[in-house]
């Protein structure tokens, strides 16, 4: 049986190391693939992507956490389906479930359930602290990339004949940066 280990860390400053050994010590054989994106969407996540299509009859994806896979019910519906499909089943080390087993599929689901209902608490929690933090005025949002002047700047550069590709680079931002203050001229 061929055995596909998925990794996957949010930020580029995590590291999958814990998630590949644990992957390997119980599958030495496994291929690992490990991508570093956010869980939110399984939109962009190209090494899942990859074992989804690659995949097949009798084979087997695992991976540590159910959380590392999919953070939300749909997407691990999604996911557990397009796996399924193929005949091929899914492993979660830390949560001990098989879907290659009634028992496993159904508990799989459950947890699915909790780990979304999770993700929306923290949201709610975070947006309450931001709203608290507002009324204090402690929280003022991101600070402007550019001040005043600077956006004087480019408006005069882009009369002048710079293009919006050019001002980007030379303030460090984003096109649509640039464009938003040409817009609000």
């Amino acid at each position: 049986m061929k055995v596909y280990g998925y990794c996957r860390v949010s930020t580029l400053d995590q590291s999958p190391t814990m998630q590949k050994d644990a992957i390997l010590k119980k599958y030495p054989k496994a291929k690992i693939l490990t991508e570093k994106k956010t869980g939110t969407s399984i939109k962009g996540r190209d090494q899942l992507e990859s074992i989804l299509q690659i995949i097949d009859e009798g084979e087997k994806v695992v991976v540590w956490k159910l959380d590392r896979l999919a953070r939300n019910m749909k997407d691990l519906l999604d996911i557990v389906e397009q796996i399924q499909t193929k005949g091929a089943s899914l492993e979660i080390l830390e949560q001990s479930i098989d879907t290659s087993t009634a028992t496993g599929k159904a508990f799989l689901q459950m947890l699915g359930v909790f780990a979304e209902f999770e993700t929306d608490l923290r949201k709610e929690r975070q947006l309450a602290g931001i709203a608290k933090a507002k009324a204090k005025g402690v929280y003022t949002g991101r600070k402007p990339a550019l001040n005043e002047a600077q956006k004087a700047e480019i408006r005069d550069k882009k009369q002048n004949g710079m293009n919006p590709s050019q001002l980007s680079k030379e303030y460090a931002v984003s096109r649509g940066t640039i464009y938003n203050i040409l817009k609000s001229a």
